[in-house]
């Protein structure tokens, strides 16, 4: 997961510091240079780095700090608010043009994400009302288009293309068209990329520019490819003219150098992250968020989105009401496994807390062995192994039962015997903790696992 390895450092870091009674200017310097190794371990770009610290340091040896009542929380709120303002401060949205289309193109190189990214988009601004249109210009390769029609489908998008025997600047101007008499008012064109920077790509971004009024360029950086990721922002940049970046497969990286490099090197502010396939994994770039995650204290906004996005306010009631009864069964249990799905799994949600990697001492990727998210792929078999009456009546379970569900699930008796004795404990749990969706109000997410 991103940034674990840059979190794990800074957190013993900042353990160090919390232990100490009165900070002398040596103990920040000292900390001060184990951050900098830190943050060049993560691939953060060098002058960046070499600014932040000294920013950081101007501000921890003043007075405050040192006669403070916390010093060590004092430097790490210096920390976290000279990281807010390396990534931006303020989030960015990709604005829209009132009353008119907005035209917005994918830029980017092969292999980063950029068509599913934009399909992502649009099915972002689908669902706020808007009525967008995926243009595919990577006349190169015919699977991209392909990819591009599948994703549109799934999003439940409008896909235009004219195959591969017209330049993208031609398919662009007659995709403005179709657009408009089709009532489209959001169009991303999906341009073709390269293996690495070249000369032909950029000047076909460049017609495409000067063919169709494109409101935004947006470029989609593959995070995982770290300080390369900032190069190749700058390039784009000084060559065709960027808005604003999307930074991908950050669920991937465990250093997450590049987000925070690149407002720092290009000005350019990110405007969306990706953490995963799904449509709901393209999450908004908060500055301060991120800051909050890589510092270790949790990201609860975003987890409150998450649940709002993935509880069914009906559904959290009607849940409620069985628990506060103690009529809590297996099929209840399986619906609450998928809302946690919804959410990312377990893992991103603990993720998420705050201090639970700080209190726990451990990383997200620790967090995620302690979970053990195919141990809960198993109770998943298992559930479904059962009938609907045993899922709705789990005291009907005699050993013959459980045989057969345990054969049927792959797994070892023992593990269906575990499983039926934790849900009783958690039945008796569950009718003596009232209101555990919060009386079915959305944001207030109370698992059963």
């Amino acid at each position: 997961m991103a940034f674990d390895s840059l979190t794990e450092k800074l957190t013993n870091v900042f353990k160090n510091l919390r232990g100490k009674g009165v900070l002398k200017e040596e103990d920040v310097k000292t900390a001060m240079k184990e951050v900098k190794m830190a943050l060049l371990e993560a691939d953060v770009n060098f002058k960046v780095v070499k600014q932040f610290i000294k920013d950081v340091e101007e501000r921890a040896i003043g007075q405050d700090v040192m006669n403070g009542l916390n010093p060590g929380q004092m430097v790490i709120k210096i920390v976290n608010e000279e990281m807010i303002k390396l990534m931006g401060s303020e989030t960015e949205e990709i604005k829209l043009e009132a009353g008119h289309t907005t035209i917005i193109m994918m830029a980017g190189l092969q292999g980063a994400g950029k068509t599913t990214t934009a399909a992502k988009l649009a099915g972002k601004v689908k669902s706020k009302g808007k009525k967008p249109l995926l243009v595919g210009l990577d006349v190169y390769r015919p699977a991209a288009i392909e990819q591009l029609k599948v994703n549109g489908e799934k999003m439940g998008v409008d896909v235009f293309e004219m195959g591969t025997d017209k330049k993208p600047a031609v398919i662009a101007k007659e995709a403005i068209e179709f657009a408009k008499k089709n009532g489209h008012n959001v169009i991303y064109l999906d341009t073709a990329g390269r293996l690495q920077v070249d000369d032909d790509m950029m000047q076909e971004l460049v017609d495409i520019k000067s063919a169709v009024p494109v409101n935004k360029t947006v470029l989609v950086v593959d995070s995982m490819t770290g300080q390369e990721a900032v190069n190749v922002a700058s390039t784009f940049d000084e060559k065709v003219g960027i808005d604003g970046v999307v930074l991908t497969k950050l669920d991937g990286d465990t250093r997450g150098g590049a987000a925070l490099s690149i407002r720092a090197v290009t000005g350019k502010p990110i405007y969306y992250v990706g953490m995963g396939e799904k449509l709901s994994d393209l999450e908004q770039f908060y500055p301060e968020r991120m800051a909050s995650r890589i510092l270790g204290m949790g990201d609860v906004l975003t987890l409150i989105e998450k649940a709002e996005d993935a509880i069914d306010e009906e559904a959290a009631k009607k849940l409620d009401k069985k628990m506060k009864k103690g009529e809590f069964d297996f099929e209840d249990y399986l619906e609450s496994m998928k809302q946690m799905k919804k959410m990312g799994g377990l893992s991103s949600v603990l993720s998420m807390l705050p201090g639970l990697g700080l209190n726990l001492g451990v990383n997200t990727s620790q967090l995620e062995g302690m979970v053990d998210e195919k141990k809960m792929a198993r109770v998943e078999a298992i559930i479904y192994s059962m009938t609907v009456k045993e899922r709705r009546n789990p005291k009907i379970l005699n050993p013959s039962r459980k045989n057969r569900i345990a054969r049927g699930a792959g797994v070892d008796i023992a593990e269906v015997n575990r499983l039926v004795k934790q849900f009783e404990q958690t039945q008796k749990m569950m009718k003596q903790m009232p209101g555990m969706f919060g009386n079915g109000k959305k944001g207030r997410m109370k698992f059963p696992f």
